[in-house]
């Protein structure tokens, strides 16, 4: 698979999270108003799965997968955990299920390059993943 690498990385990963931000507000309109979890419904696809982990005045951080069934468990991928910006409108990726947390992998803040590669390739991700779910109606309701 091919790595896109953008050459100015820092106005890059401002314009996806910009994009991101929209992109998730029109998978789940409602999404401001979830108290802590709901299922994205669809006849033919796997269900997607929120999870609301923390709620500020101004940010919200969730858990968004899909749950694959198999015959041992439930399988849920890629659970990307995403801090959205509420008045900023910005959706950043802080993690997913193959990769760590941008802050345990580069804890030298002196690394800022590498850093803001990372974050670009995670939030890139979620800008194709959200693509993808864009392409489902899915209907989102309260978990119980």
């Amino acid at each position: 698979m091919h790595l896109v690498e953008p050459i100015n990385t820092s106005l890059c990963l401002e314009k996806i999270c910009e994009s991101n931000y929209q992109k998730l507000f029109r998978l789940i309109p409602d999404l401001a108003s979830f108290q802590q979890a709901a299922i994205g419904a669809n006849d033919s696809k796997p269900a997607l799965y929120l999870a609301v982990l923390e709620r500020n005045p101004y940010t919200l951080t969730i858990e968004l997968s899909h749950c694959f069934n198999n015959p041992l468990s439930e399988l849920m991928l890629p659970a990307v955990k995403i801090r959205v910006y509420l008045d900023a409108q910005l959706a950043e990726v802080i993690r997913d299920n193959d990769r760590p947390d941008v802050s345990r992998v580069y804890q030298n803040p002196g690394r800022v390059v590498e850093i803001q590669t990372y974050k670009w390739r995670l939030n890139y991700f979620l800008q194709k993943w959200l693509d993808h779910c864009l392409k489902t109606e899915y209907r989102f309701s309260e978990a119980a």
